[in-house]
């Protein structure tokens, strides 16, 4: 019944639906419910041990015997620059004082490392049905390991360039992401956040130029959505945003009530949370502080002063520090459990198909 059956056949799962591996919100809880809903479920694995990434595939796989994904970063991996977190911790001192913390007070946030040995060697071991990667792609020797364990490699293009780099240096599947996706841009051959199209002008021209099957990201939280991604050509669809209400995500409950909140123009690009450019609900500091700001470490080096006021503020129940990384179908996302989300999903996208084709 689905116009485009590539991604469906590839990856031998029931829906073309990708529940997208967004750090924090995403542990095993919700990858299980999506993949018995039929969808593909995404593990992040960019920000957690190895010990823990193969401790999170193996429950996975003793409750369900669905393809899992693990997901992974491909960035160049920057050295802390001492010089600018002071003055970046300076910019935020108001901040620190407010809320009677020392400016130098020490933080827990996890580091984001690029995809290395380490990681190849468990995903060797492991060999999930599939691996994606967010900035590009890991370095030929280390891709070439991945693929010769049998993994489906997918990966994320925010430009037609990048989406024909992709296809040119190995990966099997090309996300398409628009402007409107939540969280990091997975950009990598291009750095101007202005120029980024919009999913819906990027996704035709990306099918156009590349043989791979392609996956739509960005703002797409309902069926009709989903019929208007397939009716551009896509093979699939990934979506984050509209799992993040859902029971299983471990978003807080003052996150949850500030997506809930939020409207269509209540999202906003920014670098001062993590260093990278990343789209999520504006809050105070992104307001008051960015949402673009040169002050702002590299990637991932802001987030280490932001962390003990993220940590002070949610412990007032506040989110004036917390990356609610989300896009600008906020206000779509549902409150359902995930299994049942991605089945709902999947029956609205088909019978706005059928409706449109009859």
């Amino acid at each position: 019944m689905w116009p485009n059956r590539r991604l469906i056949d590839l990856l031998k799962i029931e829906f073309p639906i990708v529940q997208a591996p967004m750090i924090g919100p995403v542990d095993t809880d919700m990858v299980i419910a999506v993949a018995q809903g039929g969808g593909l479920g995404s593990l992040p694995c960019a920000a957690v041990t190895v010990e823990k990434a193969r401790e999170q595939v193996n429950i996975v796989r003793q409750r369900v015997s669905a393809p899992v994904n693990m997901n992974f970063f491909c960035h160049t991996g920057v050295e802390p620059d001492p010089q600018r977190e002071a003055g970046w911790r300076k910019r935020l001192s108001a901040y620190f004082a407010e809320l009677g913390l020392p400016v130098d007070a020490p933080s827990t946030v996890a580091n984001r490392a690029p995809f290395g040995e380490e990681m190849c060697a468990l995903v060797e071991e492991l060999k999930p049905e599939v691996v994606s990667f967010h900035f590009g792609l890991p370095e030929p020797s280390l891709l070439a390991r991945v693929k010769a364990a049998g993994c489906i490699v997918l990966a994320s293009a925010t430009i037609v360039r990048e989406a024909v780099w992709l296809e040119h240096n190995g990966a099997d599947v090309i996300i398409a992401q628009g402007a409107e996706a939540g969280g990091h841009r997975g950009m990598f051959l291009t750095s101007d956040i202005t120029t980024q199209p919009g999913l819906f002008a990027l996704l035709p021209q990306v099918v156009d130029a590349v043989k791979l099957p392609v996956i739509a990201a960005g703002g797409i939280a309902d069926g009709r959505g989903i019929a208007a991604a397939f009716a551009l050509g896509a093979a699939g669809v990934q979506l984050g945003t509209a799992f993040l209400r859902t029971p299983e995500s471990k978003v807080s409950g003052p996150a949850r009530a500030a997506l809930a909140e939020s409207a269509d123009d209540g999202t906003v690009i920014t670098n001062v949370m993590t260093g990278r450019p990343a789209r999520g609900v504006i809050n105070r500091v992104m307001r008051e502080v960015g949402p673009i700001s040169a002050d702002a470490p590299a990637f991932p080096h802001s987030a280490v002063a932001l962390g003990p006021l993220k940590a002070a503020a949610e412990k007032l129940g506040r989110v004036d520090f917390t990356n609610l990384w989300a896009g600008q179908a906020v206000r779509m996302g549902g409150e359902m459990p995930a299994a049942e989300l991605t089945r709902a999903l999947a029956a609205s996208a088909l019978a706005r198909m059928q409706q449109l084709a009859g």
